[in-house]
């Protein structure tokens, strides 16, 4: 059987070759800048430890966070200027950037809600088993998680949410609106207003502000691969810019 580092190394060079494949850079790019581009595989980190990479001002439960500051299901984080953390709960894993708050709600390792209180958050979840669930609230949605990769900002007047792969039901706050989406490869992002807008609270949105490079890091970080990496082959329209 593969090891744990084994299975990350593999899924995080399949998903990084097939970006620089598709964006046309492989064959034009040194062989030590194609490894230095391949090769930053995540380390496996104990199971004890929670966070990869923090740079900042970066807080856990009100405490300044060093790399060995253990996250569990149930913790807050916090992030100041240009400061940002990128760590793993259980079979999760995020990205939170700067002057950002984030309150996990959970048991242990088992994460089953997240609230973005403020700022900005890139995440992936693993698969829930049948009666398991997990939801992630912005200041103006309820998202529900299915196995998805998803980025969401949060602020007063407005959400805004990408559903990055997977499924998600997204629910206003006050539970006037809902959508369904069920996306590829960042198929329909939204912003979700606190107020109707032109008679609704959901409104088509571009994609901004993360990257797939970014999921693919953060999916290696739990063992995974891109779940998209076999369409981006195949995929003709042009990458929008991020």
């Amino acid at each position: 059987m593969l090891s744990r580092r084994r299975l990350m190394s593999t899924a995080l060079h399949a998903s990084l070759k097939v970006l620089a494949i598709q964006a046309g850079l492989l064959p034009l790019i040194s062989r030590p800048a194609r490894a230095e581009l391949l090769g930053r595989i995540p380390k496996d980190m104990p199971f004890d430890r929670s966070i990869y990479r923090l740079s900042g001002n970066v807080w856990v439960n009100g405490n300044a966070a060093t790399l060995t500051t253990f996250i569990s299901a149930n913790s807050t984080v916090e992030t100041g200027p240009a400061s940002e953390i990128i760590f793993v709960v259980g079979k999760d894993a995020h990205i939170l950037r700067e002057n950002s708050k984030l309150t996990l709600n959970g048991t242990g390792v088992i994460e089953t809600g997240l609230n973005v209180i403020t700022g900005k958050l890139l995440s992936v979840f693993g698969k829930r088993e049948t009666r398991e669930s997990i939801s992630v609230s912005t200041s103006t949605s309820t998202i529900g998680i299915r196995g998805t990769g998803l980025y969401t900002e949060s602020y007063p007047d407005f959400s805004y949410v990408c559903t990055c792969y997977g499924k998600t039901d997204i629910v206003t706050s006050d539970g006037s609106e809902r959508k369904q989406i069920t996306a590829i490869h960042h198929d329909a992002p939204q912003y979700i207003y606190a107020k109707p807008i032109d008679g609704g609270r959901f409104k088509s949105a571009p994609l901004i502000n993360h990257t797939d490079q970014e999921l693919a890091i953060i999916e290696a970080l739990v063992g995974r691969a891109l779940p998209f990496a076999n369409f981006l082959d195949s995929y003709q329209s042009p990458q929008r810019p991020y």
